[in-house]
């Protein structure tokens, strides 16, 4: 069972930035893809960004393409997401999520075990 707990969301104007943090409780966290999603509210969750295990290879969402990066620090089972340039379509719940395999996909149905989710909201 691994456990991953969001953090760092919050209110931001436009044009702000934030970085959401995920601590992951796996001794194996570095082989593990990690994920991020966002739903808003009457949408469905949709894919953000995601890194390989045992790597460094990134993807992204073209939404957020340029404006966000992923990354992840295996010393400390976190995984992170730096977020700038942020607008108002960016207000979601933002869950990260852990796939046993270290290939990721953009599809959340692959991934193994999910946060409670970070509310980010950007006024106007």
């Amino acid at each position: 069972q691994v456990q991953l707990v969001e953090s760092g969301g919050g209110l931001v104007q436009a044009g702000g930035s934030l970085r959401l943090s995920c601590a992951a409780s796996a001794r194996t966290f570095s082989s593990y893809a990690m994920g991020w999603f966002r739903q808003a509210p009457g949408k469905e969750r949709e894919f953000v960004a995601a890194i390989r295990g045992n790597g460094g290879t990134t993807y992204y969402a073209d939404s957020v393409k340029g404006r966000f990066t992923i990354s992840r620090d295996s010393a400390k089972n976190t995984v992170y997401l730096q977020m700038n340039s942020l607008n108002p379509e960016d207000t979601a719940v933002y869950y990260c999520a852990a796939d046993l395999h270290p290939i990721p996909t953009m599809s959340s149905s692959r991934y193994d075990y999910w946060g409670q989710g970070t509310q980010v909201t950007v006024s106007s």
